[in-house]
């Protein structure tokens, strides 16, 4: 993304700050984001594109090298088997753009942070 661009305010006018290629995965991670999270919300946080549902669901960002793809900490603590052969920090994963993306890794991810945030949104309900 062009840096001297300014701060995008949509998940379209973030992705369209890319090159065709980066494009391209870009708006297949939000299609596939979009078909596990039908529901959720999308927005721009952190300058980042979001997906907000009962708080934030999932964050992805583009880089030079790599996507950054942020199911905060209990999306990589869950997964750590399917995620060890990636750079990965504290709710943070890097998929290099060298390889091949793993749209059905982020699936599950997805999956399993939808499941999470209705677990929560319930246990919430059931508190008041």
């Amino acid at each position: 993304m062009d840096t001297n661009q300014p701060t995008p305010k949509t998940i379209d006018e973030y992705i369209a700050g890319f090159s065709p290629d980066v494009q391209a995965i870009l708006q297949q991670i939000r299609a596939t984001i979009r078909e596990e999270a039908p529901e959720a919300r999308e927005t721009i946080k952190y300058q980042m594109p979001t997906f907000v549902l009962n708080g934030n669901l999932v964050y992805f960002a583009a880089f030079k090298k790599h996507i950054g793809f942020y199911p905060t900490p209990t999306g990589t603590e869950h997964f750590q088997k399917e995620i060890s052969g990636y750079k990965a920090g504290k709710g943070s994963i890097q998929f290099p753009l060298s390889e091949p993306m793993p749209f059905e890794l982020i699936r599950e991810i997805v999956r399993f942070r939808v499941e999470e945030s209705r677990e929560a949104a319930e246990a919430k309900k059931r508190k008041k």
